[in-house]
């Protein structure tokens, strides 16, 4: 790996280096991870490896008695879970954990693509661009996002990621990515309902019906116990919301391939596509409830504009894998 692309950030240095590494095999995999690795020790910065079970064993067996082992932690890549909503807070807390003495951290996250569903995997390439806009503030870290482009992805998804990764790994290590757009971030469309109830309009005194009306789609789709209380409270919070900044909205609920879906539209304006994805301080006013519905729900979407309005959908999925 080129030295001068990947030299220690000065201490005043800032912001997320944000790399796309697409590989074809293991070796390839191994080649570029190990050289990442190698060096971040040699520069005395601790490293942070998340990816899949069979490459996890590949990076352990490579670094056995490299002499890295204080500064080479494994995290379990179960732990991001299936709701891309969720993954800006576990890097915040792995890196508050992990960082030492102000050594910028050194991250590879293998990110799960096969088994998604179009919609999943549409709000896990928007959540690698928001990775840039989260972190733009925060102290320098470095973060390797391998891409198996052998695993039959479609070309499109490559194509997006590099959208959202301002650098790319060759052969020759770090550099540009020239597809790169900093923004604004142009959303895959929203799939059509599938069969959904008549809208349900509410305002002020509503949210009762809003409960019932999500209650008697998930009872026709297999959705009960705790995950539908979940629902019932990430879906109260986004009509309460409704209600308080737009003076209400509609709800449609339908049932697709297990899931039970909730789609919210009204006539307010989201402007910060951070909304939900940072966890509010103790002392914040407002911003809870799309927070609660990101921790609550298996999948949410959001797309918002000042001429059309906001339309968020929340997933559950009703036997909870």
């Amino acid at each position: 790996m080129n030295d001068s692309a990947t030299a220690t950030a000065p201490a005043t240095d800032k912001g997320l280096r944000h790399i796309l590494f697409p590989f074809a095999d293991d070796d390839r995999f191994l080649a570029g991870a190990l050289s990442f690795v190698e060096h971040a020790v040699g520069a005395g910065d601790p490293v942070v490896i998340a990816v899949s079970g069979s490459r996890e064993q590949l990076m352990r067996e490579a670094l056995t008695g490299a002499g890295a082992a204080g500064q080479v932690s494994f995290l379990d890549a179960a732990e991001l879970r299936r709701n891309p909503g969720r993954l800006i807070p576990v890097w915040q807390a792995w890196i508050g954990k992990i960082a030492q003495d102000g050594r910028p951290v050194r991250a590879i996250s293998e990110n799960q693509w096969t088994g998604r569903t179009p919609a999943e995997s549409a709000e896990l390439r928007y959540h690698e661009w928001l990775l840039n806009r989260a972190f733009a503030e925060a102290p320098v870290w470095w973060l390797l996002c391998p891409f198996d482009t052998g695993a039959g992805h479609p070309g499109s998804t490559l194509d997006a990621l590099q959208r959202c990764h301002p650098l790319v790994l060759g052969q020759d290590g770090p550099s540009p990515e020239p597809a790169y757009a900093e923004g604004p971030y142009a959303f895959e469309p929203l799939s059509d309902p599938c069969d959904p109830d008549e809208a349900l309009a509410f305002s002020t005194g509503g949210l009762t019906f809003v409960r019932e009306r999500v209650t008697a789609c998930a009872a026709r789709h297999g959705l009960a116990g705790d995950r539908l209380r979940d629902l019932l409270l990430a879906a109260t919070e986004v009509a309460a919301n409704s209600i308080k900044y737009a003076g209400g909205g509609s709800l449609r609920t339908w049932g697709e391939d297990g899931r039970v879906i909730c789609e919210f539209r009204d006539s307010g304006y989201l402007a910060d596509p951070m909304a939900g994805r940072i966890m509010p301080t103790m002392d914040q006013v407002g911003g809870r409830g799309l927070w609660l519905a990101q921790q609550m729900c298996d999948l949410v979407q959001i797309r918002s504009s000042p001429e059309s309005g906001t339309v968020l959908r929340l997933t559950m999925v009703a036997d909870g894998l």
